[in-house]
C-alpha cells in the first residue's frame, strides 16, 4: 500500500500553455508537471522545491480559440500609424508611458501634420513635431555644411600624404616635420568636427528615442472547456499533509484567471495490482503515462480490443518540464518523456518495481486508487 494525496477539481476554461507558442498560445491537453508543481508550491507557501511525483489524468469537453489584443512597442516611432507614446523613463527598464496621439485610420495618418489623428497631449505632440523639424534642419546642415566640410578635410589629408612622399624622396627632413605637424592638426580638426556634429545630432536622437509607436494586434489563446482533473501526488508525509491543509490556497491552474473548483482533496491508500489480484486495469480518462510503458507493445492497449496481439495503443508524445535547478543564472529543467493517451487498458505485465527517490522504498509504477468495488483510478506517478 502507498499513501498519496488525491485531488479532484474542475475548471470552466483553462490554457496550459505550450512554452514554445507565442502568437497563438496553444495548450497542452492536460496541465504539465511543472504547472501543477508550481501551483502546489504556491498554495503551500514553499519557496524551495519539495520533491514530489505526480499522476495526471482527466477529461475536457472541448477546445476553442479566444482572441485577445496584445500591445508591443516598435523600435522607432512611426509617423503614420498606431499610437504615439512617450516613455516616462526611457533610460530605464520601464514600460511606463504617456499617450501623445492616436492614428484614426490604418493608413494616411500623419502625426506631424495632424492628419486623421486624435491628440491626447498637446504639449508632447508639439515636442514631437519640434524634434521632427530639428531632424530636417540637421539633415539639411549635414548635406550643405558638414559633408562638404568633411570632404574638404579629406582632400587636405590626401594632399598632405602626397607631399610627405615628395619630401621623403628629397630627404628634406625639415619639410617632412612640417607636413607631419600639418597632418596632426588636420586629424584633430576632423575629430573635433565629427564630435561637434555628433553632439548636434544627439539633440534630436536622444529625445526622439523616448517616443515610441505602440501597436495592437490580435493574438489567440487555445482554451480547454469543461475540465475535470484527477491528480495524485506522492511526497514526504509532511508535504502531503501541507497540501491537504493548504488546499484552499489552490485557486488557479494554468493562467492566473483559470480558477479551479476543488471537489476533493484527501489522503488515500493505493494498492498494486498484485494486492488486488487484478490482471489488467482500465482507464476511461485521458492521462499522461510514462513513455517507458509503451516499449512493450502489449503493455498498453485500447479498451475493447478483442484481440490484443497487433493492436497498438497510440498517443501523443510530450517532453514535459518537471522541476528545475539554477545553472549560470538560468533555469535548467528536469524533463519527463510521456505519452498522452485516452481510454486504455494496462496489463499486469507492465508493472515494474523501482526505488522511489522520495521515500527510498520499492514502489510499483502502476497503483490503484480504489473508490468503490467497481470504480478506481489508475495511477502512474511521474
Amino acid at each position: 500500500m502507498e499513501k498519496l494525496v488525491r485531488i479532484v477539481l474542475t475548471q470552466n476554461v483553462a490554457n496550459y500553455r505550450k512554452e514554445e507558442t507565442i502568437d497563438n498560445k496553444m495548450t497542452y491537453p492536460l496541465p504539465p508537471l511543472s504547472t501543477i508543481i508550481g501551483a502546489i508550491h504556491n498554495a503551500c507557501g514553499y519557496t524551495e522545491y519539495h520533491p514530489m511525483n505526480i499522476s495526471i489524468q482527466g477529461t475536457y469537453g472541448g477546445i476553442m480559440k479566444r482572441v485577445y489584443y496584445d500591445s508591443c512597442f516598435l523600435n522607432s516611432p512611426q509617423n503614420d500609424r498606431g499610437v504615439l507614446v512617450k516613455m516616462k523613463n526611457g533610460d530605464m527598464l520601464s514600460n511606463a508611458f504617456e499617450v501623445v496621439a492616436e492614428a484614426k485610420k490604418s493608413r494616411g495618418n500623419d502625426f506631424r501634420k495632424g492628419t486623421t489623428i486624435q491628440v491626447h497631449n498637446e504639449k508632447l505632440i508639439k515636442e514631437y513635431r519640434d524634434l521632427k523639424d530639428l531632424a530636417d534642419k540637421i539633415a539639411d546642415d549635414k548635406k550643405e555644411l558638414y559633408n562638404p566640410y568633411i570632404t574638404e578635410i579629406k582632400a587636405r589629408k590626401e594632399e598632405v600624404k602626397r607631399l610627405k612622399l615628395v619630401y621623403k624622396e628629397k630627404e628634406d627632413d625639415e619639410k617632412i616635420q612640417q607636413i607631419k605637424e600639418q597632418e596632426k592638426n588636420i586629424i584633430l580638426e576632423e575629430k573635433e568636427a565629427k564630435k561637434k556634429f555628433k553632439e548636434y545630432e544627439e539633440k534630436y536622437s536622444i529625445p526622439i528615442s523616448k517616443f515610441r509607436t505602440l501597436t495592437r494586434g490580435p493574438k489567440y489563446y487555445e482554451l480547454l472547456t469543461d475540465i475535470k482533473l484527477i491528480l495524485h501526488i506522492k511526497a514526504q508525509d509532511e508535504v502531503m499533509y501541507d497540501i491537504v491543509n493548504n488546499i484552499d490556497n489552490f485557486t488557479s491552474l494554468g493562467r492566473s484567471e483559470d480558477f479551479v473548483d476543488v471537489k476533493e482533496c484527501s489522503l488515500v491508500q493505493t494498492y498494486d495490482m498484485d494486492e488486488l489480484d487484478m490482471d489488467e486495469v482500465e482507464c476511461d480518462n485521458s492521462a499522461y503515462l510514462d513513455a517507458r510503458l509503451f516499449i512493450n507493445e502489449e503493455n498498453v492497449f485500447p479498451i475493447g480490443a478483442a484481440v490484443r496481439n497487433g493492436v497498438k495503443k497510440y498517443g501523443t508524445r510530450y517532453i514535459l518540464n518537471k522541476n528545475y535547478i539554477i545553472e549560470n543564472e538560468k533555469r535548467v529543467f528536469h524533463k519527463k518523456s510521456v505519452i498522452y493517451t485516452s481510454n486504455f487498458v494496462i496489463d499486469r505485465d507492465a508493472v515494474d518495481y523501482t526505488t522511489n527517490e522520495i521515500t527510498n522504498t520499492n514502489m510499483p509504477n502502476i497503483l490503484i486508487d480504489r473508490i468503490s468495488d467497481n470504480k478506481y483510478y489508475v495511477v502512474n506517478l511521474l
